[in-house]
């Protein structure tokens, strides 16, 4: 499987000549969904979706097609018949060639007086790879390869780190990083690095790993 890394939470998974494109968000590179055969969309916040984007991308190839939970389907099903799917916890399906498991319930508190949206995370492949979402939700099967959501208006790095700790994955690289400075990025790698317990890892975007 190939992983590049887009800007903040967008990843693009390719394995088979197939493409499954995660959290095309406001945050990213216009063309993130670019040439994707699936979407997946982990919550509502416009850094993870821009609904023109997506829009766009269905338009483009009518064979595209959407999972994501109910506040996003919401939005797209009735322009995109049968082709945006509505998938929340325990949920399995296949997307373009890649196995997908449904994590998760609730986006990580911001403030207690703000009201929590729902958030789910994908695993994909039985566990070669996690994507969270905006929670730091721990899967209950082994995962290889975890995205991690190093900054964000919602945690600090004690949590980022015991996340990566309670989940024990072999490496972990970055996500939902744009708001964090090349400044700081030395203390982040090298904090989490030395206590996650995991290999930590970081993209520029548009560089790829094989996972």
């Amino acid at each position: 499987m190939k992983l590049t890394k887009k800007s903040h939470s967008c990843v693009r998974l390719e394995k088979d000549g197939r493409t499954l494109v995660l959290d095309p968000g406001g945050f990213s590179e216009p063309d993130a969904a670019v040439g994707a055969d699936a979407i997946l969309v982990t919550h509502e916040h416009p850094d993870h979706f821009d609904e023109g984007r997506l829009r766009a991308a269905l338009e483009a190839d009518p064979a595209t097609e959407v999972w994501t939970l109910k506040s996003v389907a919401d939005r797209l099903a009735a322009a995109f018949p049968g082709r945006v799917h509505t998938v929340g916890h325990g949920d399995a399906f296949t997307a373009a060639g890649f196995d997908v498991q449904v994590h998760g319930e609730l986006h990580a508190v911001i403030h207690p007086d703000i009201p929590r949206i729902t958030n789910v995370g994908y695993l994909i492949d039985d566990g070669r790879l996690f994507h969270p979402g905006d929670a730091l939700t721990v899967p209950d099967r082994p995962v290889e390869t975890l995205m991690l959501p190093v900054m964000a208006p919602w945690n600090k790095i004690s949590e980022v780190i015991d996340y990566v700790r309670e989940v024990k994955p072999q490496r972990a690289y970055d996500i939902h990083d744009a708001l964090l400075t090349d400044l700081a990025r030395p203390i982040y790698d090298s904090q989490i690095g030395a206590l996650g317990g995991a290999d930590h890892r970081r993209l520029t975007p548009g560089a790829s790993a094989d996972v």
